[in-house]
């Protein structure tokens, strides 16, 4: 559904429920024809800025469903200043504003009618280090569903679908009713990542979301991600080289250029191409020497 669209069907000026958007559909192809999946979110010549800092500048990337797209770059480059936008977490940080398009399924995340709360239910997030809340596993699980509305006779099928799906179930089913903080580290990140499932999202994004865990821990996490982009789109930030070619379908590498009129430096999208190209044969020099290792 378009903006347009959308205005005509709402003439009240009330918050647009992004629930009312059409998933596009990928147009028939014959067998010879190489094809996308059908975009989700659309970010063209997007720039974040903190004040008068502007903190990242001029990223154009498609991101398409059902595939995984990692964020890599050195440190202070832009990497979760983009992946928070893409929720708007970061209207929460005051004197934080976007300029350039933002799209989620052809709608604009930052029109007036766009109510940012729904914007979370949809698009999900999942941060650097795990954090349940201080509940019970079952009620960590059904906090996002009450808020929005959920009958409480539906809890239980979201725990158990939720935590299934996060290939949580079968280590927590007899204790639901425990508290999450006593579960191990790993166990606590796919917690985060069936809570962030339970309020149906269409897309989960991952800041670093393996970064405080053990080598165990962070490939039950990566199959995980294999296991569920079948179902969700997802965007993950990592300093893991490694990871993003493990399990990105495509990448968007970024890095941190000086600004021309101080001392502040400003991130730059460099290149965004299939995970494959940009590790063995990147167009840009400064992407062959970031993930050859020769600088970051």
């Amino acid at each position: 559904m378009t903006k347009e669209q959308f205005e005509r069907n709402d003439g009240k000026g009330e918050s647009m429920d992004v629930l009312q958007i059409a998933r596009p559909v990928a147009a028939a192809t014959s067998d010879a024809e190489v094809t996308d999946n059908p975009t989700v979110l659309a970010l063209k010549d997007l720039s974040v800025f903190y004040g008068d800092f502007r903190a990242v500048r001029g990223v154009t990337v498609d991101v398409r469903d059902n595939e995984i797209t990692a964020m890599i770059g050195p440190s202070g480059c832009g990497k979760s200043t983009v992946l928070r936008s893409i929720n708007r977490m970061n209207d929460l940080i005051p004197g934080a504003r976007v300029e350039g398009d933002l799209k989620f399924h052809g709608v604009d995340l930052y029109d007036a009618k766009v109510d940012p709360v729904e914007v979370r239910r949809r698009i999900g997030m999942v941060f650097q280090k795990p954090n349940p809340f201080p509940k019970s596993i079952f009620d960590n699980i059904t906090y996002g569903p009450k808020i929005a509305g959920v009958p409480k006779s539906e809890f239980e099928a979201i725990v158990e679908k939720s935590l299934r799906r996060a290939a949580l179930w079968d280590e927590v089913k007899d204790r639901l009713d425990e508290s999450a903080l006593g579960m191990s580290g790993g166990q606590q990140q796919r917690l985060c990542i069936a809570r962030a499932i339970a309020t149906s999202p269409d897309v989960l994004l991952m800041d670093e979301p393996c970064s405080a865990l053990d080598p165990i821990a962070t490939g039950m996490i990566e199959d995980l991600m294999q296991e569920i982009k079948s179902r969700y789109t997802i965007v993950i930030v990592t300093h893991n080289m490694q990871q993003a070619a493990r399990v990105s379908d495509r990448t968007a590498f970024f890095t941190a250029e000086a600004d021309s009129e101080n001392d502040r430096r400003t991130g730059v999208l460099v290149e965004y191409d299939r995970t494959e190209r940009i590790f063995s044969n990147p167009a840009d020099i400064r992407t062959e020497n970031y993930v050859t290792g020769r600088f970051g």
